[in-house]
């Protein structure tokens, strides 16, 4: 984990939103396509993302793609769309570098 890339992709108010949301995806998304409705396996889709958004799909997708490089979501292909979710693991390394090098 890097602490800039995080720290970057953490200092964006849209992005912040996306992660919250990722935090609890089947509160704010609507249902999904039956072979990857389960959001705690599959991820959320970012056509959802971009509507929620209200931006242009290649906007979602830069944030999404910032959050992945960051390593605080991973990215799932399937089919033609690619579905993000959180990488809770990432957090929990992140509280600990926190709390001991900061």
């Amino acid at each position: 984990m890097k602490p800039v890339e995080i720290f970057k992709a953490l200092s964006n108010e849209t992005r912040l939103q996306i992660l919250e949301w990722l935090k609890e995806p089947e509160k704010h998304f609507s249902p999904q396509p039956v072979e990857v409705s389960d959001f705690s396996k599959s991820g959320v889709c970012v056509t959802q993302f971009h509507e929620k958004l209200n931006v242009t799909q290649s906007t979602a997708s830069q944030h999404l793609s910032l959050l992945n490089r960051a390593g605080l979501e991973t990215a799932q292909r399937h089919g033609k769309f690619t579905y993000y979710k959180r990488n809770e693991e990432a957090f929990k390394q992140l509280q600990e570098m926190i709390g001991k090098d900061i």
